[in-house]
């Protein structure tokens, strides 16, 4: 999901790369029984130097082959891995694996995985990366990936919006128990988990096996080309276009999948900043449970250079500079996945303040 960062808040101030590179983290989450734990040991398997964080030990079955031993908190594994458990708030625990690391105590991991409760609200994870300065300095969240159970995964759907908001927020997601369920059933989960979030891919994932590179390099950094990637982050063409001039949709049903919307927005003159920093402030600060995720390559009046700017809720990424734009089309473009949130609103509320704002700044030149 992320970039490598700056210090200050979104359209305020350029990311700046550290002198090293900050240690990736994998957000995993999924509902409750869709496989996570048997994901997790075979990446242990699989992913050497990886660092594992979760809430509770007793609560993860663990393969007891991988251990090799405890101690208190923390339990080496096979393949240079460790595993820890995540004691109170997430800062803390992420500073004592980096000190240990530091002093030798443990092997020198190269990458985290955090591993969330099966009822977890990814967005409190992502705010405690981002906020803490000292923790975001030394490690950069590279996407949330969740798993999803072909066999139950629609009836937890219908039933439980954690599970909708999981998806939702996902970089990647893994279709488990694929072989336990009916095609027809996998094809029906496929095609709504594709209308939750367009721009996650769907993996199958037959006994928790799978290529470990399925669930890296997921955000617009990619460590392995050592390159800001845009288009393939953005993937704005999976998206329904929304349209200021189009308010009053179709009443939505009770459905968890009526309530969410997942579309994109188009503004084609150059946005004024403070208009820009205004609508989406509005929306994080008075319909943050309404906004589940957004992306966004933006045109800055005033600016030479393309912003990136992406948020979950109420965290609000800082924002990136590019060095040009990825292709011919220098227009700002938006993409949402909201709750209970007209598409046509946001689109409004985008156009109305960046086109107030700009008016206004001429008028006064």
């Amino acid at each position: 999901m992320d970039a490598p960062q700056g210090d200050s808040g979104p359209l305020r101030a350029e990311a700046r790369v550290e002198s090293y590179a900050p240690l990736p983290i994998t957000l995993l989450t999924g509902f409750l029984g869709s496989g996570k734990t048997t994901v997790l040991n075979h990446l242990v398997r699989t992913l050497p130097r990886t660092a594992i964080l979760m809430n509770e030990f007793g609560e993860i079955a663990l393969d007891h082959q991988l251990l090799q031993k405890m101690e208190g908190p923390m339990a080496l594994l096979s393949g240079g891995c460790v595993c820890c458990t995540i004691s109170g708030s997430l800062s803390p625990t992420l500073k004592n694996l980096w000190m240990a690391r530091q002093k030798g105590d443990i092997p020198a991991f190269e990458r985290v995985i955090i591993e969330t409760t099966g009822i977890a609200d990814p967005a409190p994870v992502l705010d405690n990366l981002l906020h803490d300065n000292w923790v975001r300095a030394r490690f950069r969240l590279d996407g949330v990936v969740t798993t999803v159970d072909a066999l139950f995964g629609m009836g937890q759907l219908d039933q439980h919006f954690e599970a909708v908001k999981q998806v939702a927020v996902a970089d990647r997601l893994l279709l488990t128990k694929t072989d336990l369920a009916p095609p027809d059933t996998v094809a029906a989960l496929r095609e709504r988990l594709a209308a939750l979030n367009p721009a996650a891919d769907i993996i199958p994932v037959t006994h928790g096996e799978l290529d470990p590179a399925a669930i890296q390099n997921l955000g617009l950094w990619n460590a392995a080309t050592q390159s800001l990637e845009v288009a393939r982050w953005l993937k704005q063409q999976r998206y329904q276009p929304a349209s200021a001039s189009k308010l009053g949709g179709k009443p939505r049903t009770a459905l968890h999948d009526a309530r969410i919307q997942a579309f994109s927005v188009v503004l084609d003159a150059p946005l004024d900043r403070y208009g820009l920093q205004s609508a989406l402030s509005m929306l994080t600060s008075f319909r943050a449970e309404n906004l589940l995720r957004f992306k966004a390559i933006v045109n800055l009046q005033d600016e030479p250079q393309p912003v990136v700017l992406h948020g979950v809720q109420h965290v609000l990424y800082p924002e990136v500079k590019l060095d040009a734009w990825p292709d011919d089309d220098h227009r700002s473009r938006f993409v949402f996945i909201v709750r209970d949130l007209e598409p046509e609103f946001v689109a409004k509320l985008l156009a109305d303040f960046t086109g107030a704002a700009r008016g206004h700044a001429e008028a006064r030149a």
